[in-house]
């Protein structure tokens, strides 16, 4: 009863598009926004932010990059977690090698440095799809990282590969505290949310879906395929990059080229699976079953007063954890975002019978 949308006229066709078109998805989302915002950084612990919180923002904004490669426009894409070592690299070098750089600059211009990046190991796209693509940007993976290992100028001559950062601010006000990092990182979330939500709803969205569904009629109604999937590579490159910056700035605040190895280009292609290809929301559902479900397993023993090693817990923590991306994929092989759909639609039917 109270998520129906009788009485809710459309009188035009700015209303008409809206994100959240019915009113109670948007009064939900404003409270959800205010909840983050202000009632969060007040009753969270400092451990909550540092291990959940601050992981799960920069994790959901390199799913969402990620999500409009793989589930908008349907080129698959092993090499996430290399790009997201060139933006946290590339500004890394513009913050140490330019004096005076201000941070956010910094960040964004390693989006743009992995912006090229992938662009050029996308172009491989146009001529090879599916397995072969993925073994392309596989190889993107294997160069990168041992580019950052063996090439001493982009970790400014350190001998093992490490870099670290100190003393961020922004605008003067320092970024030191786990809730100012938590805020920090959530700017970047809704922008970024916001950006591509307005992105793959209009045309550039529906050529990455034409081409994600069939590329030769794509190409026989006008789209140009080279367009595209090198627009959807640079898009999801630049917002893998930003993510990349910010988990070496932000979380980590030391790093070296292992951070963004290929564990960590599945963990996040396992994010948009699980999450739901081809949704936005998705993305924060994906990461959240990542980040936060792992958590839950290493600590249930404790929280039942169950006496079990250390050893144990975690590897029974990876087979619960693989059992249920097993069983998600085979329950509702559309992901999350789907079940959460389908939620919404019967509470517009509820009570009556569907």
């Amino acid at each position: 009863m109270l998520y129906r949308e009788n009485g809710q006229f459309k009188t035009s066709y700015r209303a008409d598009q809206q994100i959240f078109p019915i009113a109670q998805d948007r009064v939900v989302m404003a409270l959800l926004l205010v909840f983050a915002l202000a009632v969060v950084p007040l009753v969270m612990p400092e451990y909550f932010f540092r291990a959940v919180l601050i992981p799960f923002l920069i994790l959901s904004l390199a799913a969402l990059g990620l999500n409009i490669l793989v589930g908008y426009c349907g080129q698959i894409s092993l090499g996430t977690g290399a790009f997201m070592a060139v933006g946290a690299y590339a500004a890394y070098n513009f913050q140490v090698r330019i004096e005076g750089m201000p941070l956010i600059v910094s960040l964004l211009m390693g989006g743009v440095c992995a912006t090229v990046v992938g662009v050029l190991f996308g172009i491989p796209s146009l001529r090879i799809k599916g397995l072969y693509l993925a073994v392309a940007t596989l190889a993107a993976q294997f160069f990168i990282d041992w580019s950052f290992l063996r090439i001493k100028w982009f970790t400014n001559d350190s001998s093992s590969g490490s870099v670290s950062v100190a003393g961020m601010n922004v605008f003067g006000l320092p970024i030191d505290t786990p809730v100012q990092k938590y805020l920090f990182c959530l700017a970047f979330l809704i922008v970024f949310g916001l950006l591509a939500k307005n992105l793959v709803r209009g045309h550039i969205g529906r050529e990455w879906m034409a081409i994600r569904d069939m590329d030769v009629a794509a190409a026989v109604i006008g789209i140009r395929p080279v367009y595209a999937k090198l627009s959807a590579f640079a898009v999801s490159s630049f917002i893998v990059g930003v993510a990349g910056a910010l988990w070496g700035f932000v979380h980590l605040g030391s790093w070296e080229p292992a951070a963004f190895n290929i564990d960590r280009s599945f963990q996040l292609l396992f994010m948009v699976i699980i999450g739901g290809l081809g949704s936005i929301m998705g993305s924060f559902f994906g990461a959240a079953f990542i980040v936060v479900l792992p958590i839950v397993l290493d600590n249930l023993p404790y929280w039942f007063g169950i006496p079990i090693d250390t050893a144990l817990a975690a590897h029974l923590t990876y087979m619960i954890f693989g059992a249920l991306i097993v069983f998600f994929l085979i329950v509702e092989p559309h992901g999350l975002a789907r079940l959460w759909s389908t939620a919404k639609e019967k509470l517009r039917l509820w009570p009556f019978p569907h």
